[in-house]
């Protein structure tokens, strides 16, 4: 009996205790919420918050519910500036280009943490230009030799069929990797395969699970569960991107002991992992170690400019082969201005004004984070008329704001000529981040530092292309346009098109 009553006890007092928590709990939180509000009104909140979660379903999306188009939906119903929460964390979504501007300008240092890279330099992309054009060329000469062996094998003189997200992703990788690490892999021939997928596949999955919202970051308590093992996984491929980082570090080392030390002043070809160690060794770098430093840039650089260029050269060429005409439009450009006795050359792109108003327009429709990169307020803000306090979370949806019908006339088809013509109100508007109504890198202290790369890169790749190669879709079918949630929108369905030689032979030799 002494037993029962002392488990008795034991389970009231528990309960007491419990009970006790929750009420403090709900008499904190509602105070510190009353004192918030005599800040000032707070944003509305969406509807649908779960127990624990809050809204974290709505980051998750598949298909066409992607998490841009849901919380799209949100700011049609609760205005320009509404809050969710992620798990314990208050959010701040922000859909309108005016709210972006205040946050860019008056309340940039206040989101914003990221150092400039100079590494980035103009000056550096233009010393290591040949390295793009190089590796352009090579891949238009690779696939003719294809094409070629299709012919010789009897198949007729019809086109090739090429999955053009790798096509582009590996051409993109060499160029990239040559630049940060000096390094050039390529399938077929002399490379190896193995270790091409290896790279790639790290960096793929780094950007599949740098989109996901995993339950610590919602509800830090429960993180241990790792439903769905989403934290295994990432610990995982970090593991391999520092393996691959200190693989080309060491190779760098040993190379630098094998010939001196360069001059960091020294404009010859250097790759950036070159210039990093010249520039970190001996610095002095308090909580971390040179080594850390070098591999954490060079591999930031490597996957945010293959995988960003890959997602946009993909989808510009997926909205062409969907609207035939202006796919003419552009190859009729290239004829006028380069012609098809040579190859094109990068000089050639500022005269191609057509085609960059039509990658243009593709970043504005389909940017390849339409969900700019999480923030946190460093301080107690007023945004948008609403009072924001510190350590709230900010995401900025860059595709409603890009598709606002109060700044784009028929804002969901896809015209580049509204940039073009001395009458057009958006023939000025770039995509650098000085225009806050198309900001498809971002914008301020946190804008991406590769935009130079990835313009350059796109540009000069889709203009190869189309100038050597006739693209079309197996029975001129329409490319399906599914997206997938991530860090980027990369597509859902491989893009498989026909390519067929347009240029004389030797061209390609």
């Amino acid at each position: 009996m002494n037993f029962l009553v002392d488990q008795y006890l034991n389970t009231t007092t528990v309960g007491l205790v419990l009970f006790a928590i929750l009420v403090f709990s709900y008499y904190y939180l509602l105070r510190r919420s009353n004192s918030e509000s005599a800040k000032g009104p707070k944003p509305p909140e969406a509807a649908g918050k779960w127990p624990v979660i809050g809204h974290l379903q709505l980051l998750t999306g598949t298909g066409t519910r992607l998490p841009h188009f849901v919380l799209g939906e949100l700011a049609d119903k609760y205005g320009p500036v509404f809050s969710i929460r992620i798990g314990v964390h208050p959010a701040l979504v922000v859909s309108s280009w005016e709210v972006a501007k205040e946050l860019f300008t008056k309340h940039d240092v206040d989101v914003s943490t990221r150092p400039k890279l100079t590494v980035l330099s103009s000056r550096r992309l233009e010393l290591l230009k040949h390295i793009r054009a190089n590796e352009v060329e090579n891949a238009v000469k690779e696939t003719y030799k294809l094409w070629t062996e299709k012919r010789n094998y009897g198949s007729g003189s019809g086109g090739i069929l090429v999955d053009m997200q790798q096509w582009f992703g590996d051409m993109t990788f060499n160029v990239i990797l040559r630049m940060v690490a000096g390094k050039r892999y390529f399938v077929g021939g002399e490379s190896d395969e193995k270790e091409v997928r290896r790279c790639r596949k790290a960096m793929r999955e780094f950007f599949d699970l740098g989109g996901i919202f995993v339950l610590r970051d919602a509800v830090p308590y429960l993180g241990w569960l790792d439903l769905g093992g989403y934290e295994k996984a990432m610990k995982k491929t970090a593991k391999e991107l520092d393996s691959l980082g200190q693989e080309w570090l060491e190779e760098h080392r040993r190379k630098r002991e094998l010939s001196g030390e360069p001059d960091a002043n020294d404009h010859q070809e250097q790759d950036f992992m070159d210039v990093l160690l010249s520039v970190v060794d001996g610095a002095n770098l308090p909580g971390y170690d040179a080594d850390t430093i070098i591999k954490a840039t060079a591999t930031t650089i490597i996957i945010g400019g293959t995988d960003t260029t890959t997602v946009n050269l993909s989808w510009t060429l997926s909205l062409l082969l969907n609207h035939r005409h202006t796919l003419e439009k552009v190859q009729e450009e290239l004829d006028n201005i380069v012609g098809k006795e040579r190859l094109l050359k990068e000089s050639d792109i500022d005269k191609l004004v057509y085609l960059q108003a039509v990658v243009k327009e593709t970043m504005r429709l389909h940017p390849a984070g339409p969900l700019s990169g999480a923030r946190e307020f460093s301080q107690d803000c007023t945004v948008g008329g609403y009072h924001v306090p510190k350590g709230t979370r900010l995401l900025i949806n860059l595709w409603k704001l890009q598709t606002d019908p109060r700044v784009w006339s028929d804002p969901m088809e896809f015209k580049p000529e509204r940039f073009l013509g001395s009458t057009s109100k958006h023939k000025d508007v770039d995509v650098k981040g000085q225009h806050f109504e198309l900001m498809p890198f971002g914008a301020g202290r946190r804008a991406c530092p590769g935009i130079a790369f990835g313009l350059q890169m796109t540009h000069l790749a889709l203009a190869s292309l189309l100038q050597a190669y006739e693209v079309s879709t197996l029975s001129n079918a329409q490319v399906d346009m599914t997206g997938t949630p991530g860090l980027t929108n990369n597509r859902a369905i491989p893009l498989e098109v026909l390519l067929q030689p347009r240029l004389p032979a030797h061209l390609y030799r």
